[in-house]
């Protein structure tokens, strides 16, 4: 039987719906997700872009691009949540932050990406894997 996972913006005007296996999970403490999500850093749950579908009755996704590097943003038009992440350096991926679900995943945070970018104001007790320039993240 397959996974499947759901979530949704603050507002609840966006929400999706994911089917199979997470690809990863990890804690991105890249300085564009930090001001992006005005946080110390974002988890994010990484998918094959054809298992997630999304519930938009009201068109409310809105997608930022970031021209230098070709990487986009998606967001609630309504309510602002930073919901979705996707880069020409991740083709057929999309991530999506690990707040927005609903409940549980098929798996726990396994890594801290770009952690050379952290902030020194937040102590992080886990011990997980750092990756400085992973191969996947926000």
């Amino acid at each position: 039987m397959p996974l499947s996972f759901s979530g949704h913006c603050l507002c609840g005007a966006v929400g999706f719906h994911t089917e199979g296996p997470s690809l990863w999970v990890a804690h991105c403490h890249c300085q564009r997700c930090q001001r992006a999500h005005g946080a110390a850093f974002v988890t994010w749950v990484g998918w094959k872009a054809a298992q997630v579908r999304w519930q938009d009755p009201q068109q409310a996704l809105h997608w930022y691009l970031a021209e230098a590097t070709g990487a986009e943003r998606g967001f609630c038009r309504h309510c602002g949540s930073p919901m979705a992440f996707r880069s020409p350096r991740y083709p057929g991926e999309l991530h999506l932050a690990r707040a927005l679900f609903d409940g549980p995943l098929d798996r726990a945070p396994q890594s801290h990406a770009f952690h050379a970018s952290h902030v020194d104001w937040v102590h992080v007790a886990e011990e997980l894997p750092v990756d400085e320039d992973p191969p996947s993240g926000g």
